[in-house]
């Protein structure tokens, strides 16, 4: 096993794979910018190293100051976490050049991957349903032309996209055009890469993901479904599992098909496969998120399993342990994620010093957070606060410990604002009591609430 692993990241995800690397005997190095010189993992880690200014372009984002760091700390192994350099295959490529182990799939499973097109297209060989569209990028006048034979609604993504950014649904063809420049120069601006393409948009689709861990060896396993419908945005609020009221057998259906698409990929380590279900249960692969996902609490709560300790298990050169037998969630599991956000102004990011800081508890309560009275939020990163996640034997019992839960949490501050009383609404709202939303739901009403207030 790795004699010391260097954190590449921030937050609660650094402080969280600390923890299991301590419990592992394994001493970790924390990385960190001058904004978060005075962070938990800083305090927790063995050793910490100072890598550049606040804003991430310098610090999280430079690749050749962690790999410094790594170097003159002797780490082994890096743990990107999720976000920053994560799911980036020169990242992979340079750790390898020198040596250093990251904690992910290979450089070049990353690449197949992490592009949107190839992905599809390998997936597709793997005998994964697809939506129709381009399995190639694609410029305005093919577009144009795949559109035609498809139909709309459409909708139009960067091919190195993620975390729910880079994408536009068109259901007027008049504004095709100028929807898909729009996300060409997003993509562009975000990525670096103004690469898009186009598929057929599902209405009123869930979204079910697919936890996954490989080995490199051929063995694989799924460790079951979360549902993330609840979103804004494309930008996930709620996540739980099992998936609410999926037809009988669907579930199983697209673990397996998770799978088989890992395997063809080559994959190694823990990933995440997602798909688009319809309302007729058909399901459709969507794309791979080659590291550790921020909802992976969920499935730790309801398989037991360490998912952080399995991939550095994997990445030391361990074999999986694990057949798909062994896999058996129990009960239910449900996180909100706690946004230091304003849900009543758009959900603009409200940074600031946070003046009280009081974390529920009580049986089968998990609170994953960097947070604490005295903290200060810094303006140049995610505004995530918290992940409260939650574990009762079915859903409605997992629901409301959810309620009583937040209704706990306290956290305030002059100038700060946050989703918690938003996700209360949420857990209370019919369609999702009984299970009857989609990835729309939030954003229809929101933009209700909002035509109500103009109203009045």
């Amino acid at each position: 096993m790795f004699a010391k692993i260097l954190i590449a990241n921030r937050g609660e995800i650094a402080l969280r794979v600390a923890r299991t690397c301590r419990e592992m005997g394994i001493p970790t190095v924390a990385v960190h910018s001058e904004a978060d010189r005075d962070s938990a993992v800083v305090g927790f880690a063995d050793e910490s190293v100072q890598i550049g200014p606040g804003p991430p372009q310098r610090s999280y984002l430079n690749a050749a100051a962690v790999l410094q760091a790594a170097q003159q700390t002797g780490a082994e192994a890096v743990h990107p976490g999720y976000g920053f350099l994560s799911e980036s295959p020169d990242f992979a490529d340079a750790c390898e050049s020198l040596g250093i182990t990251l904690i992910g799939p290979p450089a070049s499973v990353m690449a197949v991957l992490g592009d949107k097109t190839s992905a599809r297209a390998l997936m597709g060989k793997a005998g994964l349903p697809l939506l129709p569209g381009s399995l190639d990028p694609l410029d305005a006048a093919s577009a144009r032309e795949l559109v035609a034979e498809i139909g709309f609604p459409v909708i139009v993504k960067a091919a190195a996209g993620g975390g729910g950014r880079g994408m536009s649904v068109v259901r007027d063809p008049a504004r095709f055009d100028e929807e898909f420049r729009r996300t060409q120069a997003t993509a562009q601006l975000l990525f670096g890469d103004g690469t898009v393409y186009v598929e057929r948009y599902l209405e009123n689709a869930r979204h079910v993901e697919i936890q996954v861990l490989c080995d490199g060896r051929g063995n694989a396993v799924h460790l079951g479904e979360r549902d993330c419908s609840v979103q804004r945005r494309h930008q996930k609020l709620i996540e739980e599992t099992p998936a609410p009221r999926l037809p009988g057998g669907l579930a199983e259906r697209i673990g397996r098909s998770a799978v088989e698409g890992a395997l063809a990929a080559g994959y190694s380590g823990a990933g995440t496969f997602e798909f688009l279900v319809g309302p007729d249960g058909g399901y459709y692969f969507m794309e791979v998120n080659c590291r550790i996902q921020v909802e992976h609490p969920v499935t730790e709560m309801a398989t037991g399993i360490d998912l952080v300790q399995r991939q550095i298990r994997i990445a030391g050169g361990e074999p999986l342990g694990l057949v798909q037998d062994d896999v058996a969630p129990r009960g239910a599991a449900i996180e909100c994620r706690i946004n230091a956000e304003n849900p009543a102004r758009g959900f603009v990011p409200t940074p600031g010093p946070v003046t009280q800081f009081v974390p529920p508890g009580g049986p089968f309560v998990r609170v994953d957070t960097h947070v604490h009275s005295g903290y200060v939020v810094p303006p140049n990163y995610d505004s995530l606060l918290a992940k409260l996640v939650v574990w009762a034997p079915g859903r409605d019992e997992a629901i409301q410990r959810m309620k009583r839960s937040l209704t706990e949490f306290r956290v305030s501050g002059p100038t700060l604002h946050t989703t918690r009383d938003f996700l209360l609404s949420m857990l209370d709202h019919p369609r999702f009591r009984n299970a009857e939303h989609s990835t729309s739901f939030v954003d229809e009403l929101v933009q209700t609430t909002t035509e109500q207030q103009a109203g009045d």
